[in-house]
């Protein structure tokens, strides 16, 4: 059986779907495979089964929704003995592939270990792999609640930073014509993010595109001074000072590699650590504001983005 919770949450047996339809029980099954082997205290999944108001029978009904689950495992893949109840809680033992999460970090790891050493292509099929589990917005049927949008926003955080890293490569490797039509969409769909702007802005330049270029900077200047009353950070306008001279720096492919090799060895060093489904996040100013970016410290926008650029002359 596979499990699946990068996107709407589903199992699949051979090319079958067989989805839990209750959604209590695949609310159950969307904690216990996020924390996959690590016990899911019975506090943690009442508290986000009724978001943080449970009834008085909610420990009976948590009781009924495992009970329930386990009887699902065993049917379509003799997979009960995998759902363990333990004195606080329950975990859900899954082996190596068979949860989408699990393969996506480890392609992520596998992309930063080949970029540190010097191989970007293979870095990059490892990105393009990791981003291909991803089928949507994750947890995208059990959003609504706070404790889900919690979770959520920091699985999506983690394919964002993929495709940032993904891309970043993309750029550093001269494929700047392939990610104009991405970026654009990813630009819609967070039109604050600073890095994803830039990013953009380079690829149009190198594509011969400066009118173009220069309009994806006045329409997130625009953005982020009619909604925040902030101007574009530094790193940003410096790009469109470079592209208004022409710098011939932005059209150096390689520009991109040392900055790209700088980040992908800092986050080896940040291995990716358990989702908390209370965890707090704080967003910065190259987060989209009031959207699913969301960013661990502001002092990480240096790394986040792998396009450097020559200070204007």
């Amino acid at each position: 059986m596979q499990f699946k919770i990068l996107g709407p949450i589903e199992t699949v047996v051979s090319d079958q779907t067989v989805t839990p339809q209750p959604a209590k029980i695949r609310a159950v099954l969307a904690l216990l495979c996020a924390h996959s082997g690590s016990v899911v205290s019975r506090k943690s999944l009442v508290d986000a089964l009724w978001n943080g108001h449970p009834p008085r029978t909610a420990r009976t009904a948590l009781q009924v929704y495992v009970s329930k689950l386990r009887k699902h495992l065993d049917e379509h893949a003799d997979l009960a003995n995998r759902l363990v109840t333990r004195p606080h809680g329950y975990s859900l033992d899954l082996e190596t592939g068979e949860l989408d999460l699990d393969s996506f970090d480890r392609l992520v790891r596998e992309a930063q270990a080949s970029s540190a050493e010097g191989r970007p292509r293979d870095a990059l099929r490892c990105l393009e792999s990791a981003c291909a589990l991803w089928r949507g917005p994750a947890l995208a049927d059990l959003r609504g609640s706070e404790p889900f949008d919690t979770l959520a926003r920091q699985l999506d955080e983690r394919r964002i930073d993929a495709l940032d890293q993904r891309i970043g490569i993309q750029l550093a490797l001269g494929q700047h014509t392939h990610v104009i039509s991405e970026l654009y969409g990813l630009v819609a769909q967070y039109p604050t993010w600073e890095a994803v702007h830039e990013h953009l802005m380079l690829s149009l330049y190198r594509s011969g595109r400066v009118a173009e270029s220069l309009d994806v900077y006045r329409m997130i200047r625009l953005t982020l001074v009619h909604a925040l009353g902030l101007e574009p950070g530094d790193r940003i306008q410096r790009l469109q000072r470079s592209i208004l001279s022409r710098d011939p720096e932005l059209d150096e492919i390689q520009l991109l590699s040392a900055a790209w090799s700088y980040r992908a060895q800092a986050r080896i060093r940040h291995s990716f650590s358990g989702i908390q489904v209370s965890a707090g996040t704080h967003r910065n100013s190259y987060g989209p504001r009031g959207t699913s970016c969301f960013h661990t410290c502001r002092k990480d926008s240096t790394i986040r983005s792998s396009t450097q650029f020559p200070r204007s002359r």
